[in-house]
């Protein structure tokens, strides 16, 4: 039964995984013809009708005074400077390496965990961490030619996705996931248009851009409900690396679509993420289950 419930789980990640990966993809596919600010706009619309109405059905709504919690509006902020600087991004580097620099999210979040909610790392996971960082730092490429502008954005979104991650675990349960996203939302769709004109103004779109976009928009949403699918159907030791998945995906799409070709420092780098984040998935999941085991030994305490 719980190998069933795995093999579902992993399925749910794939699917995350290819849904967020393709639509990067689209985004990435319109950089050229507008600025990240009319991206987050005409996206952000389509992404808030969607959750909208999702959350509408689900009786998710709740107050929107409740973006002045200080937890919530620090996760929004966190969502949207990430937005900013990856979708600027992606304009301007492979997609297979702006891929490869995201994988690092997990051992970023375990850091911040580790030194702001004081949660327990040993010290294999932090070699795990700092394995994972180097990685980082080999598809960055050693010297200055390879810490572009772009390459560090998407350094920076990881550190502002680490944030709204931590954040997201200090909200209140109570509080639907779904209202959450309604916000978040709403809120990037309005930054994003108070950027269009700062970032060059507005562009004109044809019926294949919209479409492009409104697409973006849907697989994002699928993206999100899968990962949460995968969560909960799947133990998160077991489901959990399949979010590297995402790297066949960027790799073989930046291969077909946009003439792109990883090389040696890249593979390396992807290497060396992978199998830090896979020994630090491996760590928590022993930590958990001697933690469980000891719980359930007789005269422990409840």
């Amino acid at each position: 039964m719980q190998s069933s419930a795995n093999f579902r789980g992993a399925i749910f990640m794939c699917l995350a995984m290819a849904g967020f990966t393709c639509n990067d993809a689209l985004v990435k596919s319109v950089t050229g013809v507008m600025n990240a600010g009319q991206i987050m706009l005409v996206r952000g619309f389509f992404t808030s009708l969607l959750v909208l109405l999702i959350a509408r059905h689900f009786g998710a709504l709740r107050s929107v005074k409740l973006i002045l919690n200080p937890v919530i509006a620090l996760r929004i902020l966190a969502e949207v400077i990430a937005s900013i600087t990856y979708i600027m991004a992606l304009g301007q580097i492979p997609l297979a390496n702006a891929s490869a620099i995201l994988q690092a999210l997990p051992l970023a979040v375990t850091l911040g965990a580790a030194l702001v909610l004081s949660e327990q790392v040993g010290w294999r996971r932090w070699l795990a961490i700092l394995a994972g960082f180097i990685g980082v730092l080999i598809v960055l490429r050693p010297g200055p030619e390879g810490f572009t502008g772009a390459a560090l954005s998407v350094v920076a979104s990881v550190v502002c996705a680490a944030i709204r991650d931590l954040c997201t675990r200090r909200i209140d349960p109570a509080i639907p996931s779904l209202f959450i996203s309604v916000i978040t939302a709403v809120v990037i769709t309005l930054v994003g248009a108070a950027l269009v004109v700062p970032l060059g103004g507005w562009q004109p779109m044809s019926t294949t851009t919209i479409g492009v976009l409104a697409s973006a928009s849907l697989l994002l949403l699928v993206g999100y409900q899968c990962i949460v699918l995968a969560m909960r159907n799947g133990e998160i030791a077991i489901v959990a690396p399949f979010r590297y998945t995402s790297l066949i995906w960027s790799i073989g799409i930046g291969i077909l679509f946009f003439s792109e070709e990883p090389d040696a420092w890249m593979i390396t780098g992807v290497a060396i993420i992978i199998a830090s984040g896979l020994y630090a998935f491996a760590r928590e999941n022993k930590r958990r289950t001697a933690a469980v085991a000891q719980e359930s030994e007789p005269g422990s305490p409840k």
